[in-house]
């Protein structure tokens, strides 16, 4: 039996390495790499990327092949690393995050426990954001085999729990660990007036951010035309939206279609290193998906730099915030709800807690140790029921 004082060996199998192409489930590895040393696991990883993620990893990640390279070369690269790596030293506990990348190697660690991360359903969320390449039945048969093959699973919300069992999951081997925050990145000990004067932005105006990909079901669409409602209210707003993705243009027509040019602004991608003085410097923050969210790690991000989230009652979102406040969600999608809680909100009708019980909260419930040790918890019951 391995017991919690004992160090286990975990192979984690990502997508990209989140300094050379950021999102959530990138983050998520690249923050597990650097947290669950701390919890007794040690931690190979294999990612899509530059010869750079070996440095900038200090060693512990292994790129296989760049990001663009033809599907083909990065699975073949793929398969010849991880031989590399078990030849080197079997690993304890597989731990997958991306299907695509794990279905390939799955054989390589036929006796090894293997935890399945589930950040989302990939060919859903492909259909929704209408890329291109790989079809989409294919990617939910990858999905599935994947899924399958996992003794345990970690989901970040029990709505996403009810996702994967869709998949033929057992939920008996699913296990809830919520996302984590770095909280001493987002906590920068400034207040709103500092971190407005440093990003240049107006101390007068009641501020509202959002951090998305700017694809459909990210709904920014309804954000955008809540604003127009706010104004009647609150006639100084200002909305900026950071992120990149293929709505930019239609996004923006839409801004000037409604003459909101001066209320909402699309600031592009924002830098991780920025990111904690723009969720400082607004009000408020707002996550307003209508669909697939397991648990939208912006929602802590926002709570972490002391600054309060709206979110929509969508997926795991509710879950993520309503124990620090139900006030923070929603009655419902769409800009009318929207446009009505942030109005109230701005207003001091909604009440929303303050900086301080936004950091505790995260602190408490989210910070990298907490969340470290209940991933490393879950691995070390596969291993032992294995």
């Amino acid at each position: 039996m391995h017991k919690p004082s004992q160090t286990i060996d975990s192979l984690q199998i990502g997508m990209n390495w989140f300094d050379e192409r950021p999102g959530g489930l990138d983050r998520v590895v690249s923050q597990l790499v650097r947290s669950l040393p701390a919890q007794g696991v040690i931690v190979r990883g294999l990612v899509a990327g530059s010869e750079q993620v070996r440095s900038l990893s200090h060693g512990a990640v292994t790129p296989f092949a760049l990001p663009d390279a033809p599907m083909l070369t990065r699975i073949t690269n793929l398969r010849r690393a991880a031989a590399q790596l078990r030849n080197a030293r079997m690993p304890d506990v597989v731990a997958a995050h991306f299907a695509l990348y794990a279905a390939p190697v799955f054989g390589t660690f036929r006796r090894v426990p293997k935890v399945i991360h589930f950040h989302g359903p990939w060919g859903d969320e492909s259909a929704h954001a209408a890329r291109g390449g790989m079809n989409i039945t294919i990617r939910r048969a990858i999905e599935k085999y994947a899924y399958r093959r996992g003794n345990l699973h970690i989901v970040l919300s029990q709505a996403f729990a009810d996702v994967l069992q869709r998949y033929g999951v057992s939920a008996g081997t699913i296990r809830i660990v919520p996302g984590c925050v770095d909280v001493g990145h987002f906590d920068t000990g400034i207040d709103r007036r500092a971190a407005r004067a440093a990003l240049g932005l107006p101390q007068d105006r009641a501020m509202l951010f959002c951090v998305r990909r700017l694809v459909s079901r990210m709904g920014l669409e309804d954000l955008i035309d809540a604003v127009f409602l706010v104004r009647q209210s609150v006639p100084d707003v200002l909305l900026t939206i950071a992120g990149k993705g293929p709505l930019t243009a239609a996004l923006q027509a839409r801004i000037e279609h409604r003459g909101l040019s001066q209320y909402v602004h699309l600031a592009g991608f924002v830098a991780d290193e920025a990111l904690p003085l723009w969720y400082r410097a607004a009000d408020m923050s707002v996550v307003p998906t209508t669909a697939l969210e397991g648990f939208g790690l912006t929602t802590i991000e926002s709570l972490a730099a002391g600054t309060p989230v709206l979110v929509t009652p969508v997926g795991g979102l509710p879950e993520a915030v309503a124990p620090l406040s139900q006030a923070l969600v929603l009655e419902a999608c769409g800009f009318r709800a929207l446009g009505s809680g942030l109005t109230d909100a701005l207003l001091g009708k909604r009440i929303l807690p303050d900086e301080t019980a936004c950091c505790e909260y995260v602190r408490s419930h989210f910070d990298l140790p907490v969340i470290a040790a209940q991933v490393a918890t879950v691995y070390r019951e596969a291993i032992d029921t294995y």
